[in-house]
This record gives C-alpha cells, structure tokens and sequence, in this order.
C-alpha cells in the first residue's frame, strides 16, 4: 500500500541485528503514501443538504423548499443520497415568525431537533433565521405592535428596520439565539440577516449607519465561537464595501485601508446565494457570475477572508433549471465551478436537488477541490525510539483544495500494539494549512511508562477532545479505525 525507502538497512534486517547485540542503529524510514483520487467526505466541507439530512428523499422538478419548519422523512437506516453527494453539512432556513411565536417565547425545541438529526446522520447544522420572505410575514404579536405593512422605499422590506423596536424585537432574537447555542458542537455555522427577502439583505446600503452596526453588532457580540458569514455581495449596492466599512469584520481594501487590526476584530466568512446566474433575468442586462460577484467580492473588502473564514455558496434556481431552462452545457458549468473555486469555495447548497447525471462527472471533480484536501507525500521517522526519548518525524503534506479547514483539528501520531495505544499530539496548527505545500516536523516524546517492544506507528487528523480521526486524507491505507498506518517502530529501553 506504501512506498517505503529505508535508509543503510529494511526494518526487518534491523531486527535481526538486534538479536545480535547491535542496540543503537536506529535508521531513518521514508514513507511516501500513494494518492487516491475518491471523493471524500469530510468535516464543513462539500455539498450541503437544505431543509433535509443524508437519507432522505430529494426535491422533485426544479422546485425547492424552504423557510418552514422541517418536514422529517421516515428513515430507513440508509444515509446514501440518491443523485446528490454525500454531505457533512444540513442547511436550515426558517423564518423568525417560527422561531418566536410569541414574544420572548421561542422554540428551540425545534431548533434542537434539527442539530439532533443533523448529528445523528453525520452531520453539523448551518442555520439562518430571516426576518420574513415574500410568502411568510414577520411574527403576528410583532406585526400588531408596528402596525399593516406600508409600501417602502425597498420592496423587499415588510417592516421599517429603522424603527428601534426592529433592532431590539428581531435583534433580541438573535441574542437569544446566540446565548443559548454559540459553540454548539452540532451547529455548524450562522448566516448574518438584517433585512429583506429571505434575509438575503436587499437595500442593506441604504440603512443608516447606527442601524446597520446594531443589527451587525448583535451577531457578533452574541455569536464568538460559532462562524459568522456575511453577504455583501447581493448586487444592488453601488459599493458592497458599505456594508463592511466601520464594522468590526477583518477586511481590507485595494488602497491599503482596514477596519481596523487586533483581537477584537472578527474573522467572517461570506456567502452568495445565486451561483450559476448567467442570465437568469435577461431584462435586468447583467447576471451575477459576470457583473456582480467578481466586482463585490473585492469592493467588499472580504477577498481574503477565505484564509480565516469559510465561504458558503449557494445554486441559482436548480441543477435541472441550469439544463432543462438555462440549457448551460459542460463548459458553461465549468466555468461557473472555476469561478467558485477561485473564490475559494468551501461549501455549497444545490437545494436538495438532483444533480443531472452528464454532470456528475464535473461535480465530482468539484468536490475533490471544494474546501480542503490533504495529502500526505512523505513521512519518515526512526525505526527505533528509546523510553522518554526522542520521536523525530518529518513530514510533507499538500492542500490540494481551495480553502483551509477552519476547525481547529490535530495532526497526531499514534503507536499502537497488543498491550499500549498511545496517542501523540504534535503542535502543528492546521487551520494554516492553505492550499499549496506544507512542511511539519517534530519532536515528540515516548512516555517512560511504555511496554518495549514493536509498535505500529500510524498517523490521522484528529479531534482535540476525543482523539478520533476525523478527517480523510487523499491517500490510500486507512485502517478500521480511520488511522493511516505509516509502518513499525521498536521502543526500546532507556539504559
């Protein structure tokens, strides 16, 4: 399964020396892991499922749903999703006006039973609370305290969000939202909404300046361990920078200006909600993809972002739209995937709907460059350690994706034999893992309590707290238990 080059003498000559009294030979063993070309699923990555979770039925035609509580499927057992990637991630979309019913009374219970199913089918839940949709109105005791809806200077605004009771009302909702769930385990990430239409933030340009730091504000003093993603990139503002500037959001500019550096500025990431658009709307005379995205996510000043904070995009209409209507062929769609690429895309939401069969092809090569992809080119280390000695491994990796992981998983070394399982931390920092090549060597320390004897040496990345293996490299030779067996080593003695 490896590639193994051991240096002056193979491991198992090594042994026989031993035999013979030569104790202190150690030699350098060199293993070069063989790439695989599979698409792995992995933690905050890849497709996500919208409004269901791995195993359940799809939309049909190119329809979708969303903004209402779930509608849970019966579940068999079987996680596969038909004609749709596997996914780590569930996306919910539901409206304020179900989240609190009634003022200050909120359901949670249903918020609590999407991160439950989420978990139970391997996966983190991405959530957004918009204020109201075109369909569905704010809350009823909210709409009795304003008044009917007025006509605005924004047709996608039911409510007037200057009024101070849309910021404390609304605003409360997120505090609330965010005290009972920031660093939740199962929640996955936040989507920042202020106004309009599915919360996606028509006329955010034309809030006041107090107004538009207060409903931004409230996110960020309420949600500090949960990731945050904003969306300045909707299109109807002349400068998507208006909507960062003076903020509190890490982001910069062409001219050399910042919002400011230090610890209380946040990392967010961003997302747009029309990838694809090519001409969707041909009365409008531009389209998304062209004259939109390319222009705002630089005027924004969130182009750098990705390094920090994961970025989230989300299909224009429907795969079946995009072949049935649009007629987009291969090459149209992988321009658009290229593009989202080079916006170092981490996730996508395709609504829960099928993806045509001639794409998926395309698809699948997406996925194998969509967020991170870690491959392991080299490792050596001695064949031989002493008790409290010495374990120097070196090691080369490559981020063959468009993004870094953002979680803050562990790069460990693990010897294991029939009588000791010992799992060895190295330092090493992966969300710096940018694509591109990465050196980590270390030193790291055999505890002097270890049994002597052969070890299988083996190496994962893991979780901080339970030491499990949680992401899958591009490489080939993952064990039962998701660890990468890199060969033997002999712990010897110390005297």
């Amino acid at each position: 399964m490896f590639k193994k080059h051991v240096l002056v003498f193979l491991l198992f000559i090594l042994k026989g020396l031993l035999s013979l009294g030569a104790q202190d030979l150690p030699v350098k063993v060199v293993v070069k892991p063989v790439e695989i070309n599979d698409v792995l699923s992995n933690p905050g990555i890849g497709f996500t499922t919208f409004q269901r979770f791995n195993g359940d039925d799809l939309n049909g035609g190119m329809g979708w749903t969303e903004g209402l509580p779930i509608v849970y499927q019966d579940f068999d057992g079987d996680l596969t999703n038909k004609n749709h990637p596997q996914t780590t991630i569930a996306y919910f979309r539901v409206y304020w006006n179900f989240v609190e019913p009634e003022q200050g009374q909120y359901n949670w219970a249903m918020i609590d039973k999407a991160m439950k199913t989420a978990a139970e089918r391997g996966q983190t839940l991405m959530l957004r609370i918009p204020p109201y949709s075109a369909e569905i109105d704010v809350p009823a005791w909210y709409r009795k305290i304003v008044g009917k809806e007025v006509p605005s200077k924004i047709a996608k605004w039911r409510v007037d969000p200057e009024d101070p009771l849309y910021v404390k009302r609304y605003g409360g909702m997120i505090k609330a939202l965010g005290e009972r769930y920031d660093g939740h385990p199962d929640l996955e990430s936040v989507d920042i909404s202020l106004v309009g239409y599915w919360g996606e933030g028509e006329g955010s340009h034309l809030l006041t300046e107090p107004t538009r730091l207060a409903l931004i504000n409230v996110y960020l003093d309420n949600f500090k361990k949960t990731y945050l993603t904003f969306q300045p990139l909707n299109g109807d503002a002349p400068d998507a920078g208006v909507l960062v500037k003076n903020t509190k959001i890490a982001a910069s500019w062409q001219d050399g200006s910042n919002n400011g550096t230090g610890p209380e500025m946040r990392n967010l990431g961003w997302r747009l909600d029309c990838l694809g658009d090519m001409g969707f709307w041909p009365q409008w005379h531009w389209n998304h993809m062209t004259d939109v995205y390319p222009r705002d996510i630089v005027k924004s000043g969130m182009g750098e972002a990705w390094k920090k904070a994961p970025v989230t995009m989300e299909i224009c209409g429907t795969f079946l739209r995009w072949l049935d209507k649009e007629k987009y062929n291969k090459d149209t769609v992988a321009y658009i995937f290229g593009q989202a690429l080079k916006w170092h895309i981490s996730s996508f939401n395709a609504k829960s709907s099928p993806v045509p069969e001639v794409w998926s092809p395309l698809v699948n090569e997406w996925l194998n460059r969509m967020g991170y992809r870690y491959v392991l080119r080299r490792f050596t280390y001695p064949s031989i350690v002493k008790l409290q000695g010495q374990l120097a491994i070196t090691s080369w990796w490559e981020n063959k994706g468009a993004a870094p992981i953002y979680k803050d998983y562990k790069f460990a070394v693990r010897l294991k034999n029939h009588e000791r399982t010992e799992i060895l931390n190295t330092c090493a920092y992966i969300p710096d893992w940018l694509p591109g090549d990465i050196v980590c060597d270390e030193m790291l320390y055999i505890p002097h309590d270890m049994p002597t004897g052969i070890y299988k040496i083996e190496i994962a990345i893991v979780s901080p707290v339970t030491h499990e293996p949680r992401v899958k490299l591009a490489i080939t030779g993952i064990n039962e238990e998701g660890w990468y067996p890199m060969g033997e080593i002999l712990v010897q003695d110390n005297n």
